[in-house]
C-alpha cells in the first residue's frame, strides 16, 4: 500500500500554515493525507480482492489460460489478504466519491423524411438478415471449433468491416455522400477505426440514419430475457441496462453466423484497454483517481457481470459461454464502450454504424433517436471535407474517466482533475466548487481554475484554524459577496499558493514513482501499460505547466 507516498496536499501543505503551530499540531495535521491515502488505496484493494477468487468459481477448469489466471490471482490474493489485515484500522476512511459522468447528448431535431431525401439511397428493405451472406473463413478458438461459425474474438483476428458495411447498407442504413471509415493502426497495435466526411458538410446536414430493427436495446433485451435469469441481486440496478445488452451480444454470439447481427459482431474490435481488461500489475502503475475508477471497471465485470452468468437458464446460454470468462469480459467491453444512453435515461442501446462515431472534444454530430426508435445524426457545425466526425462519450476535463471506461486516452483534452481528492466532502466544500469537472488544471497554459483556489483557501483556513475567515469565506461563496470573498483570498494568497505549489510537486513525484515500475516489463504480458504510460506523461505535462506557471506567480 505504501503509506508514505504522497497522494494529494501532503503533510508539508498541511503544516506550513503558520509557523507558531505546535509540533504536536503539525503532527496530528501530517497525519491526514496519509489517512486519506490509505482510505483510498485501500479501496482499490478491496475492489480488487472482492474480484478474485470468487469470480473463478463458474471458470471452466479445461482452458489452461483460466487455469493459470486462477493460480495467479489466488497467489495475489494471498498477498493482498495479508496487507489487508494490516491497515484494518483504517476502514473507515473508505467511502471515495467519483464523479460519474454520461455521454454528452444534443437532440437531433431532423425527422426521417430529411434522411430519405438528403442521403444516398439504398435497398429498402427493413429485415436484418441480408438476402445473402458470404461465409467467412475464420481462425476459430477451441470453443468455436466446437460451434462452427462463431465471431473469432482473439486479439489476432481480422475485423471484418467490408462485410458489415455491406449488410448495414442492405438493412436500411443511409449515409450522407461523404460518409467514409478511417483506418489506421494506433499505439495499441490494433487496426483503430472512425469515420470522417469526404465531402463539405453545411451544419445541420444530415449524416447517418439507422432503422431500429438495428439497433440492439436494453428494453427490447429485457423483455426478451428477462425471465431466463434466477438472481440479479449482484448486480447494481444502475447496470441493469447495460447488463441486459451485455446478454444479448452473448446471445447473438453463440447464434453465429445464423445471428442478423453476425457482420457487425465480426466487424468489431477484439482487444480492449479498459479498467475491465487491466491486469494487476497496471493497476500499480497508475495515480489513485484513475487507478480507482479503473479497478471499478473491472470489478463490474468480475463481480456483477460475469458471476450473474451463472444464474442464465441453460437454454438461453450454453455452460461453455457462461464459464468462459475471456468472452464474457469481450461481450462486457462491446457493450459498454459502444453503447449509448437515451436522453431520459430510460433505456441503453447499441446502434450499429452509429458506434464507428469516435469521441472528441470539439465535436461535429448531434445524435438522438426519433419517436420510432430510429437513429439520427447530424452536423452540428459546418465541416469541412477530409474532417473526422466525433461525438462525446464524456467529460472530456477528465482523462481518466474515459481512460478507465473506454480504454483510451483524450489527448485533444484541454484541461484535467486537479487531483486534490477528498474523502467525502462537506456541503460547505461542494458550496465552494469542489467537483472533479470544475476543479481544472489547463494543460496547455498551466492555468488553474478559480474552484481550485477557493477550495484550497478553504481548507487551509480550518487547518489554520481560522474558523471566522473560514465561514466568512464560505457566507460570501453563496451570498455572491465578491468583495469580501477577494479580501480574503487577496490576503491568504501566499499561503495558498504555496500549499498548491507543493501538491503539484508531490504529484509529479508520485508521477514518476508509478511510470518507473515499468522499467523492464514485458508489455506482451501486460499490454495496457504503453496506454498507461502515456496517460501519465499526458497529466505530468499538465502538472508541468501548472508548475511553472505557478513559480512566475509566487516570485
Amino acid at each position: 500500500l505504501e503509506p508514505s507516498r504522497p497522494l494529494i496536499a501532503r503533510s508539508k501543505i498541511r503544516r506550513l500554515r503558520t509557523k507558531n503551530l505546535s509540533l504536536c499540531e503539525k503532527r496530528k495535521r501530517r497525519a491526514a493525507p496519509d489517512i486519506q491515502h490509505f482510505g483510498l488505496r485501500l479501496n482499490i484493494l478491496l475492489l480488487s480482492l472482492c474480484s478474485y477468487p470468487s469470480s473463478y468459481k463458474h471458470t471452466s477448469d479445461s482452458s489452461s489460460l483460466q487455469q493459470h489466471d486462477l493460480v495467479e490471482a489466488t497467489q495475489n490474493s494471498h498477498c493482498r489478504i495479508m496487507k489487508l489485515f494490516c491497515h484494518a484500522a483504517t476502514l473507515a476512511t473508505l467511502l471515495a466519491t467519483s464523479s460519474s459522468t454520461i455521454m454528452a447528448f444534443t437532440p437531433v431535431t431532423s425527422v426521417k423524411k430529411n434522411y430519405q431525401h438528403s442521403m444516398t439511397s439504398t435497398t429498402e428493405t427493413t429485415t436484418l438478415r441480408p438476402t445473402s451472406c458470404s461465409a467467412t473463413s475464420l481462425q476459430m478458438s477451441t470453443f468455436a471449433q466446437q460451434t462452427q461459425g462463431l465471431v473469432d474474438i482473439s486479439v489476432a483476428a481480422t475485423r471484418d468491416v467490408t462485410s458489415f458495411d455491406e449488410w448495414a447498407l442492405q438493412c436500411g442504413v443511409q449515409r450522407s455522400p461523404g460518409f467514409q471509415f478511417t483506418a489506421g493502426d494506433d499505439m495499441y497495435g490494433t487496426n483503430n477505426l472512425g469515420v470522417q466526411t469526404t465531402e463539405d458538410l453545411p451544419a445541420g446536414s444530415p449524416v447517418l440514419f439507422v432503422p431500429n430493427q438495428m439497433i440492439i436495446s436494453a428494453s427490447q433485451a429485457h423483455a426478451e430475457l428477462g425471465n431466463s435469469i434466477s438472481n440479479l441481486s449482484m448486480v447494481d440496478e444502475a447496470d441493469l441496462p447495460v447488463f441486459y445488452v451485455f446478454l444479448k451480444i452473448l446471445k447473438e454470439y453463440e447464434l453465429g453466423q445464423d445471428s442478423p447481427w453476425y457482420p457487425w459482431l465480426n466487424s468489431l474490435p477484439r482487444a480492449y484497454y479498459n479498467g475491465a481488461a487491466m491486469t494487476e500489475f497496471c493497476f500499480d502503475t497508475l495515480p489513485p483517481l484513475a487507478g480507482f475508477l479503473a479497478m471499478k471497471e473491472r470489478f463490474r465485470f468480475s463481480n456483477q457481470f460475469f458471476q450473474a452468468l451463472a444464474f442464465v437458464d441453460d437454454n438461453v446460454l450454453s455452460q461453455e459461454t457462461k464459464q468462459n470468462r475471456i468472452l464474457a469480459r469481450w461481450a462486457f467491453s462491446v457493450a459498454y464502450t459502444r453503447g449509448l444512453p437515451t436522453p431520459d435515461g430510460s433505456d441503453f442501446k447499441v446502434v450499429p454504424m452509429g458506434d464507428m462515431f469516435n469521441h472528441g472534444t470539439e465535436t461535429q454530430i448531434d445524435w438522438g433517436f426519433d419517436e420510432e426508435g430510429n437513429f439520427m445524426a447530424n452536423s452540428s457545425c459546418d465541416v469541412p471535407a477530409g474532417s473526422e466526425l466525433c461525438i462525446s462519450y464524456g467529460d472530456p476535463t477528465n482523462p481518466s474517466h474515459l481512460l478507465a471506461r473506454y480504454g483510451f486516452l483524450d489527448e485533444t483534452s484541454p484541461a484535467s482533475f486537479c487531483k486534490i481528492l477528498i474523502l467525502d466532502p462537506s456541503q460547505e466544500l461542494l458550496d465552494m466548487g469542489y467537483d472533479h469537472s470544475r476543479m481544472l488544471f489547463y494543460r496547455h497554459t498551466g492555468d488553474v481554475s478559480p474552484e481550485v483556489w477557493d477550495v484550497l483557501c478553504y481548507k487551509m483556513l480550518g487547518e489554520m484554524g481560522e474558523y471566522e475567515n473560514q465561514q466568512a469565506l464560505h457566507q460570501a461563496q453563496v451570498s455572491g459577496d465578491t468583495d469580501t470573498k477577494q479580501a480574503i483570498m487577496d490576503h491568504y494568497y501566499p499561503q495558498t499558493a504555496q500549499a498548491l505549489m507543493e501538491h503539484v510537486e508531490s504529484f509529479l513525484i508520485e508521477l514518476d514513482q508509478l511510470s518507473a515500475r515499468a522499467d523492464g516489463v514485458d508489455w506482451k504480458e501486460h499490454p495496457r501499460l504503453p496506454l498507461i504510460l502515456q496517460h501519465n506523461s499526458f497529466v505530468k505535462q499538465t502538472f508541468n505547466n501548472v508548475r511553472d506557471n505557478l513559480m512566475q506567480m509566487m516570485q
